[in-house]
């Protein structure tokens, strides 16, 4: 069966491909008037919410945004036309500058003497064996010697009236028809945008209806906004390099700032093609090469500004798409439509990751094409513990900490990777070997975090990884453990102030004591000093030689809810063990229930329970009994500062 359906999908695939090549005719005009209305929809928003009729407002926006085109189609034809009159002049100073860069060479150069040679050797090479003697004139009638041909010329009639029309017609009809259809379709939609919607959502067989209806629209008016921001950009762009060029005196400014404006679109290269045109023309109506310095210096010092101080400040962090995505889609829809689709390429591959964000059978779209990672923060985490790479995962870790605190990075990534571990581990899909291994990466990456401050980061600081910012996005600022206050030895109570005054004990498993290593590191971080024991330390014979100097709290911790017996016997030996001690029940379990988690503590007989690394640390700090006046309290600027 999966045979099957992965042969349907290739079959539907090819079928898909072949309609939007040779439908290219019909699907160019349909995508560039979905790209024109995403970029006239907030303008028609504007006008309806000055009580303008719908459909006056659509019609009025299509019209004068038509009109423009135009305007500028009128434009580039008449720059078009002066620059073809213009060069003819400019081959005498072409030729002018290829001859005095041959005369710089030192005579005739080795590779030009070595070209006269192959040319030479290639002629007699091609030369016949016996080459037949030249004819000989004065031959006498009745000889061999064949007559010379006869010229024969063919005429065609002159063309009628009708004929004559019809040539001059013949080229302007595509270009009118495909206009005609994208004006029809670009008020069909603008129309018809909620029916266009409902429809799209019945196709698209989504069973709640409201959250897609939502997500539609707000996808939509974020690709409007999107479009028409990269269209007053780019066009922004046209005009600086069309004024930089007029101002450095290249002929048809104009129509290079349009083209500028309009390949600008394309990444990566586009502005690269912009500035070769300008660049050649200067280059020929120039006797010296001031003004092609000058047209360079423009492009490298426009494009860099625009691209990497403007757009970002403009669109965000990023407009959703992969740098592979953008090569791959203006690769796809340049091989399917040519260079229109080299222009469209970008846009519509937004649109497709936008749907794929928010349509559930789409979702693929967004795995192949967006820029977010295609796992999540914790299947990151866990998938570098399996591979035993602590270092890359400490590294994404550190970039994380840049805008949220260490403690949040344990408890929604870190404790998350764990829980997939366990989920694995108890359906028998890791063995020992791997088992070790993982908590001996977690034991690494602990260490890696342990000159980490866990104060929260100056706001100024963010992170431009995208793994690292798919992982805080998730994250409120104000989260209940963002925030932990820290505690100075010197304040503590006197059966806390011992070497370890925190015993943090695994559970079951050695993703138990995976766990423990990070609360332990962080309960260190935050002036409680800890140390971690592992399973075995539980058992009848090992407890009772288990060091205890100077432990005032015990922290039992388990990744699994179905170990309550395991739970209730592991307490009785540690509260045999330390009857004084405070007990903390860490049940570290994905959507555990508060009511079950209260019957396993209370079945367990622990003084305190709790569901993750961050609330066990902020018990641990409570049961200290040190006033908030005596705490120190975390800093914006990495400081820290007496509570009020």
């Amino acid at each position: 069966m999966a045979l099957l359906g992965a042969v349907a999908t290739a079959v539907l695939t090819v079928i898909i491909i072949s309609m939007l090549y040779f439908g290219r005719d019909i699907f160019v005009p349909v995508a560039l008037a979905i790209l024109l209305s995403f970029v006239l929809a907030p303008l028609v928003g504007i006008l309806q919410r000055i009580h303008v009729p719908r459909g006056l407002a659509v019609v009025s926006v299509v019209v004068v945004a038509f009109m423009l085109i135009f305007a500028i189609g009128s434009l580039l034809a008449t720059q078009l036309t002066q620059l073809a009159g213009d060069l003819p002049r400019y081959q005498s100073t072409i030729s002018d500058k290829i001859q005095a860069f041959r005369d710089t060479k030192a005579g005739r150069g080795t590779l030009e003497r070595a070209s006269d040679m192959l040319k030479d050797l290639s002629k007699e090479l091609d030369r016949p064996k016996d080459a037949p003697p030249p004819p000989r004139t004065g031959m006498v009638a009745g000889s061999n010697a064949s007559a010379p041909p006869v010229p024969v010329e063919v005429r065609q009639p002159d063309p009628g009236a009708l004929e004559s029309l019809r040539t001059l017609i013949s080229p302007l009809i595509h270009p009118l028809a495909t206009t005609g259809i994208i004006i029809i379709f670009v008020i069909f939609i603008l129309i018809q945008r909620e029916d266009l919607r409902n429809r799209f959502i019945r196709l698209a067989g989504s069973s709640d209806l409201q959250r897609t209806t939502a997500a539609l629209d707000d996808a939509a008016s974020r690709l409007s906004k999107l479009f028409l921001t990269q269209l007053l950009l780019n066009g922004a762009f046209g005009v600086v390099i069309g004024t930089g060029l007029w101002v450095i005196g290249i002929p048809s400014a104009i129509l290079w700032g349009i083209l500028a404006a309009a390949l600008r679109f394309v990444p990566y290269v586009g502005a690269v093609i912009a500035a070769a045109f300008p660049l050649a023309l200067a280059v020929a109506i120039d006797p010296g090469w001031s003004m092609l310095l000058w047209t360079l210096a423009l492009f490298l010092v426009v494009e860099p500004i625009v691209g990497h101080v403007v757009e970002p400040m403009v669109y965000g962090r990023s407009t959703g798409l992969s740098p592979v995505a953008v090569v791959a889609s203006a690769t796809f829809w340049t091989a399917l439509w040519g260079p229109i689709g080299l222009v469209l390429a970008t846009p519509l591959t937004i649109c497709l990751v936008v749907l794929g964000r928010h349509v559930e059978r789409l979702e693929f779209l967004d795995v192949m094409f967006g820029d977010r990672p295609a796992l999540s923060p914790p299947e990151i985490f866990y998938q570098r513990m399996l591979a035993g790479d602590p270092t890359e995962a400490a590294e994404k870790a550190e970039e994380f900490l840049k805008e949220r605190s260490l403690a949040s990075y344990y408890d929604e990534v870190a404790l998350k990777g764990l829980q997939m571990a366990q989920a694995d581990a108890e359906r028998n899909a890791l063995d020992q070997e791997r088992l070790t291994k993982i908590r001996d990466a977690v034991s690494e990456f602990a260490a890696d975090l342990a000159e980490q401050d866990d104060r929260p980061p100056a706001k100024s600081s963010s992170t431009k990884d995208v793994e690292a910012s798919s992982a805080v996005e998730g994250i409120a600022e104000n989260a209940a453990n963002e925030h932990l206050p820290y505690l100075r030895k010197e304040t503590l109570p006197p059966d806390w102030q011992g070497e370890h005054p925190v015993l943090c004990v695994a559970g079951r498993t050695l993703i138990d004591e995976a766990a423990a290593i990070m609360l332990a590191q962080l309960s260190t971080e935050h002036g409680l000093a800890a140390r971690v024991e592992g399973a075995a330390s539980l058992s009848t014979t090992n407890v009772f030689r288990l060091d205890t100097t100077g432990v005032a709290m015990v922290c039992l911790v388990y990744l699994d809810a179905h170990a309550a017996a395991h739970m209730r016997y592991s307490m009785r030996r540690l509260r045999r063990k330390l009857p004084k001690a405070t007990i903390i029940l860490g049940c570290w379990v994905k959507d555990v229930d508060p009511a079950a988690l209260e019957s396993l503590r209370e079945g367990a007989k622990a003084d305190l329970v709790a569901t993750s690394i961050g609330e066990a640390v902020r018990l641990c700090i409570d049961a200290t009994g040190v006033t908030e006046q005596q705490r120190e309290a975390p800093g914006q600027d990495g400081t820290t500062i007496a509570a009020a």
